[in-house]
């Protein structure tokens, strides 16, 4: 006890150290202890909304979990008492979460079935139906017509339930006595339907099948049924079936290994017991998926965490190191009087050992609310009013918070471990030599880590140039953690090799103005050209700071941008509609074929002219201008897409008046009305070699005129000015003029990736194969082949909602046949969770890394100014005002924290720009159509400078104050002792 006292009033003497050590392992902690808590909150929510998706695509109940099973007849009656009872004592308990329903069913083999009283009843029609029991029916059935059966024959006959479809199905009056007539059935088995039921509510979960599924069967009691059937083996039992119906809203992560675990166990029953057996679950699946999901995302966050890491343990190593530097002389003391080098870091590990336990049951909770952070960005520094995540903290959490706390108490006893080497004499010498090079230059640290740094550089992009030429999806690599460990080590290695050339800068500031310099500056550049290696920390801290900041705002944004643009470009335009149109094709066309699909085995008009032309169909168009008339809807535009269009060359050479067609090649068709087109669709700048706009003018100046493709002009040799024939089956081929060829166009995926892969696999590097497209004006194409359905295009004004579009053509009278929504699919991808982990993830580690940054800067100078008190009153004395002297203070803070700034913001934009490229590794080149471009915006690192400026201000304050304080008489007297 005497001993805790001890560390504690030595922990009170340095409290304000102490607690920013403190704040240092809180965030350590909370941050990894974060891990574990957001990857269970992110995953349980999209675990959730998959298994709600699942409900509304498939139809399927997401709980549902239904088994079947037969076997040979010997067997099957202790073999289902058997499985009963395993169902309903063990398996329930083992999914690990609320069964709702459970439900034995039995059902014996199809068997014809007579009429007793042939006088009343039709003995030609034939009959065929089975027994069936289902467990506890009666409790979800109402009784339509008729009384409930009994529970035991009736003068050797059964009474049995039948659903409403069995009356008109086997031609049945209640009351009527039926007999089966079957050579196997060696007793006389008769049944009596005496009731009709059907379920209380539609919407139970106990009818996991429609009541028409019954329509062949008599109902009768489960228990009747075993006595009668499974044990006393009156009729062949065709099989047995077990459902539960599950609360899946309780699905957690926990009990999604319970669940899989209990299958494991229920599947293991079942092949033990039955020859065959099959089984129903469809939030299988679903549940394996996300425990690949959990692994990747777990070594997302750690990858993503890696800068703030590195930022944390150079914190905790420099607090530790202010401490250890202010009890240096103590420590050379105790160690001058016989104190072992183990006695002096066990004192030190019991003062760490008490801040870890506060850490270590703060840092969870503070966790949570990280997690919460996460949850709600949408991007860098940027948030969304998003459904929060259900987060808590869990055992997992405080396993990664020890881990936390013993990696940070080792890096605080860093610095002591290094001070107990030397005994006071060897102290007082180090302090001589205290400009002296610091390990990382003395070692050439920074060297070797921008050497790292680069090689991986290089290996990532030769890496890179393989796979987007072989086209193979890419998608597992988003979780290398290297990806972001590399960037990382540039940032550092690059901030120190800055750092060597910085007492050149201020030599060359001296040098330059040294004649005019007024005393007070002089004075400034002299004490940091002298005591330049005391600044580096601080230095180093803002130079991470800034560059990790502007690299994770240009890796967010190019991340975001990128998956932003793919989708815009994929959908063309905000919103694209099709729209049913009234036409006259036969019903087999409108139930079996689409119009793309139209004589697909004609070939072309040539081939077909033999046969039966078929009718074509005609189309009638429903007015488009009540489309630019929906409010909120800015721009519209009328967009025909046509697939397999047949492009046709003529034979040259011939001195044919007409000469002979040939088919070259199927290529897509769109037609568009220029100036509207122009005005809805979607492009990014720089794909092509001139505007947009500029296209759209070029081949408005002519109806015939077109664009095609790049690939169609490598293909077949198409030059602008070249005449071309296109047509479709059913319609004459027509002649059009290319005007320009464009790689790419809103909505059209050139198909780049798909054709390298193939290349690379048929070892053949021509570009065969690769899709084709020709732009032309819709007017002259509806003029000249034919009217048929265009697809509506629509820009929608800021802040308009999707939905209410939507509604208001419905509410208009057009019927949807597709819909593309641009901002949908764009919600979608950013709820994505490596979505969300990137988003959230860099985020926070800037947030972090500016308070912990903010905290180190102030502590540092506050302390610099500490050990400064008697310079600073000998400047007072000789005369130098108290605003002279905050004047000296600001060139100090331009000179060391303006240049670190500086210094950082270089870093961070050559990091940015030779590393942010690698991320094009996260996408698949199946998907990602258009080029990978870096990008960087203003308003992020406008943010970014802001928020550091005003940390600087806010420091300069402080330390003003500060300085404020210093009492002359005392500093003067201090020097004089």
């Amino acid at each position: 006890m005497a001993l805790l006292i001890m560390i504690l009033r030595k922990m009170v003497s340095n409290k304000w150290l102490e607690l920013s050590l403190l704040l240092g392992l809180v965030l350590s902690v909370a941050l990894t202890s974060s891990m574990p808590i957001y990857t269970s909150a992110i995953l349980q929510r999209m675990l959730s909304q998959q298994l709600r998706n699942l409900q509304t695509d498939s139809g399927q109940y997401p709980g549902t979990y239904w088994l079947t099973a037969s076997g040979p007849d010997a067997q099957q009656g202790s073999g289902y008492r058997a499985t009963d009872d395993y169902m309903k004592d063990k398996a329930g308990a083992s999914f690990g979460i609320p069964v709702q329903q459970f439900v034995r069913e039995r059902s014996t083999e199809v068997y014809s079935f007579l009429p007793s009283d042939t006088a009343k009843m039709d003995v030609n029609k034939l009959r065929w139906a089975n027994f069936t029991a289902i467990s506890d029916a009666g409790s979800h059935s109402r009784l339509v017509d008729g009384r409930m059966p009994k529970d035991e024959p009736v003068d050797g006959v059964y009474e049995a339930l039948v659903v409403p479809d069995a009356l008109s199905e086997m031609n049945l009056v209640l009351g009527n006595v039926f007999t089966i007539r079957d050579d196997k059935v060696k007793q006389s088995i008769r049944v009596k339907p005496v009731g009709v039921i059907e379920p209380k509510d539609a919407g139970d979960l106990f009818w996991y099948n429609t009541s028409s599924s019954y329509k062949s069967s008599f109902l009768i009691g489960l228990d009747l049924f075993d006595r009668e059937f499974t044990a006393g083996g009156k009729l062949a039992i065709k099989a047995s079936y077990w459902y539960f119906a599950l609360d899946y809203t309780k699905m957690t992560l926990r009990s999604m290994n319970d669940f899989i675990a209990g299958n494991r166990s229920i599947s293991a029953h079942m092949a033990g017991n039955y020859e065959s057996y099959s089984k129903n679950v469809p939030a299988l699946t679903t549940l394996n998926q996300y425990k690949e999901k959990q692994a990747k995302l777990r070594i997302l966050l750690w990858s993503l965490n890696v800068p703030v890491f590195l930022m944390l343990g150079f914190y905790l190593y420099m607090v530790a190191n202010l401490i250890t530097d202010r009890q240096k002389t103590e420590i050379a003391v105790l160690r001058s009087r016989g104190a072992s080098r183990t006695q002096i870091i066990l004192s030190y590990t019991a003062e760490g050992l008490v801040l870890g336990v506060i850490a270590f049951l703060i840092g969870p909770y503070l966790g949570v609310l990280i997690t919460r952070v996460l949850g709600a960005s949408s991007g860098f520094l940027e948030f969304v009013q998003r459904a929060r995540l259900d987060a808590s903290v869990n055992r997992e959490a405080f396993g990664y918070a020890s881990l936390a706390v013993i990696a940070s108490l080792l890096m605080t006893l860093l610095p002591v471990l290094l001070a107990t080497r030397f005994s006071i004499v060897a102290h007082k010498q180090q302090q001589s030599q205290a400009n002296k090079p610091s390990f990382w230059h003395k070692y050439f640290i920074d060297i070797i880590l921008i050497g790292i740094s680069l090689y991986g550089l290089q290996s990532y992009e030769t890496r890179l140039s393989r796979l987007l030429a072989s086209g193979i999806n890419t998608s597992d690599l988003s979780v290398d953690p290297l990806l972001f460990l590399i960037p990382a080590f540039f940032v550092l290695g690059l901030g120190l090799a800055l750092l060597r050339l910085y007492p050149w800068l201020i030599k060359l500031i001296y040098l330059i103005g040294r004649r005019w310099w007024p005393a007070s500056l002089y004075y400034t550049l002299i004490q940091i050209g002298r005591t330049s290696a005391s600044f580096k920390f601080i230095m180093v801290f803002l130079i991470i700071t800034i560059a990790t900041g502007i690299f994770s705002a240009s890796a967010n944004r190019t991340i975001n941008k990128n998956v932003a643009d793919k989708i815009n470009y994929g959908t063309g335009a905000d919103m694209a509609l099709q729209i049913r149109w009234e036409n006259d094709a036969p019903p087999i066309l409108l139930s079996g074929m689409t119009d793309n699909e139209e004589g697909e085995e004609g070939g072309s008009p040539e081939s077909a002219a033999s046969a039966a032309a078929p009718q074509k169909t005609q189309y009638s168009e429903p007015s488009f201008l009540p489309f630019t008339q929906i409010p909120g809807v800015e721009h519209a535009a009328k967009v025909f897409i046509k697939k397999e269009v047949s492009y046709y060359t003529q034979e040259k050479g011939r001195g044919d008046a007409n000469p002979q067609r040939r088919e070259q090649d199927k290529v897509e068709m769109m037609g568009i009305d220029t100036y509207e087109f122009g005005q809805t669709g979607w492009m990014r700048d720089g794909l092509l070699d001139y505007s947009f706009s500029s296209y759209l003018n070029l081949i408005a100046s002519d109806p015939s005129a077109v664009l095609i493709s790049r690939s169609m002009a490598e293909q077949h040799g198409v030059q602008p000015g070249d005449l071309i024939q296109l047509g479709w089956y059913g319609v004459e081929a027509v002649d059009f003029i290319v005007y320009g060829i464009v790689d790419y166009w809103p909505s059209w995926n050139p198909g780049a990736g798909a054709q390298t892969q193939t290349a690379a696999e048929d070892g053949d590097s021509n570009q065969s194969g690769r899709p084709n497209l020709v732009i032309g004006n819709l007017s002259y194409i509806q003029n000249s082949l034919g009217l048929e359905p265009y697809e509506v295009w629509l820009r929608l004004k800021p802040g308009t909602s999707s939905e209410t579009v939507y509604n208001d053509v419905v509410d208009k009278g057009y019927d949807i046949l597709s819909l593309r929504d641009a901002n949908q699919e764009r919600i979608q991808e950013l709820n994505d969770p490596f979505q969300l982990a990137i988003n959230g993830v860099m985020t926070l580690d800037f947030m972090i890394s500016i308070v912990i940054t903010f905290l180190g800067f102030l502590l540092y100078w506050v302390l610099s100014l500490l050990s400064r008190t008697l310079q600073f009153g000998i400047l007072r004395a000789m005369g130098i005002s108290y605003f002279q002297l905050i004047g000296m203070l600001i060139v100090e803070q331009l000179l060391i924290s303006g240049a670190a700034i500086g210094m950082g913001m270089l870093s961070g934009n050559v990091t940015s720009r030779l590393f942010v490229r690698l991320f094009e590794m996260s996408f698949d080149p199946k998907t990602q159509v258009l080029p990978f471009e870096v990008t960087f915006d203003a308003r992020d690192q406008l943010r970014l400078y802001a928020i550091v400026t005003g940390m600087v201000i806010i420091g300069i304050f402080i330390l003003g104050y500060t300085v404020s304080r210093i009492r002359i008489h005392q500093a003067v007297k201090l020097g004089e002792d």
